[in-house]
């Protein structure tokens, strides 16, 4: 459940220059989907394990992404490219699936959203580490903004009732973060010459594919029956709700608007995921969590308008 999937660096559409419309509101659903999405993992893992309830999310929303990419036909990617694309899901789809679902078993869905919504911070490092882009001093003020807010809020955790156990499960989410960062800045070239709907099925059925292996004992042994509607409609809103309908607004997003803009939706998540928790899972904001919030929220403002330039280096790779 990344802040935002990935995006091609194309330029946006002369739409991009006009009022609120309806690639706005869907991005406005878009936000709102995912920042729910958070209590209801929650919601889901009181019904089945954390690795039952996403390799079965997972599967579900990779057999349905591949079925609308064959019926809209879109253009499939070469051999070597898919093989590529299925070793990269591994990581970002797999790896991060993996820490993410363990982190939120052990932690707060607020919490989550918080770690999660900095991993612009850990796309930037990992972008300038692997000499992709070179950020000003703008954007590196920003990114620290963001850290601190990271570390105030991995930092309250051992005052909730959780104890250790809220600590470990944000670690593993910002382990998680920074494995997405990776993931981002290793998938850039590909988003900006393929199509993004069979790039995103061809990426998630790798990590579908890993974290079904890795559920299959729990599985097994779960008793299928004993499920709850309410953890089967946890199951279905996080896969064809957060991972399908999500994900396909956003593409339509950064068609229509460009990356930056829709980004900016993105940053409604935590905003989204705070308030859900706080109705529905009683999950009071602690000072330490707003206040990270706060340097968060700031940092992902002052990056926004930050410049950020290619490398020399990626751009003789380019050439």
């Amino acid at each position: 459940m990344p802040s935002t999937p990935p995006a091609a660096t194309r330029p946006p559409s002369p739409a991009a220059t006009q009022g609120f419309g309806m690639t706005d509101a869907g991005l406005v659903l878009m936000a709102t989907i995912w920042g729910v999405n958070y209590s209801v993992v929650k919601t889901g893992l009181q019904a089945m394990t954390p690795l039952s309830f996403t390799a079965v999310r997972m599967v579900s929303a990779a057999a349905v992404l591949f079925l609308i990419a064959r019926v809209v036909k879109n253009t499939w990617p070469s051999r070597r490219d898919t093989m590529h694309l299925l070793v990269l899901g591994l990581i970002g789809n797999g790896v991060y699936q993996l820490l993410f679902i363990s982190g939120m078993a052990r932690t707060r869905a607020g919490v989550a959203a918080l770690i999660v919504a900095a991993g612009p911070a850990w796309i930037a490092i990992m972008s300038r580490l692997l000499g992709r882009e070179r950020v000003s001093r703008l954007g590196w003020a920003g990114i620290v903004l963001q850290l601190i807010g990271v570390l105030c809020v991995v930092g309250s955790t051992q005052g909730f009732e959780g104890g250790d156990q809220g600590l470990i499960g944000a670690m593993l989410i910002s382990g998680g973060s920074i494995i997405w960062a990776l993931y981002s800045v290793l998938l850039q070239p590909y988003t900006q010459r393929m199509n993004a709907l069979p790039l995103s099925a061809i990426t998630l059925a790798s990590g579908a594919l890993m974290m079904a292996v890795a559920g299959a004992p729990d599985m097994l042994r779960l008793d299928w029956g004993g499920v709850s509607l309410a953890g089967w409609g946890a199951v279905m809103y996080s896969s064809l709700g957060a991972m399908v309908i999500g994900y396909m607004l956003f593409y339509q997003g950064v068609r229509v608007l460009g990356p930056t803009k829709t980004a900016m939706y993105g940053n409604l998540q935590p905003i989204i995921a705070i308030a859900v928790a706080w109705a529905v899972l009683h999950e009071t904001p602690t000072g330490w969590q707003l206040l990270g919030a706060g340097f968060v929220m700031a940092g992902l403002l002052v990056s926004r308008t930050a410049k950020v330039r290619p490398a020399p280096e990626a751009l003789e790779e380019a050439a």
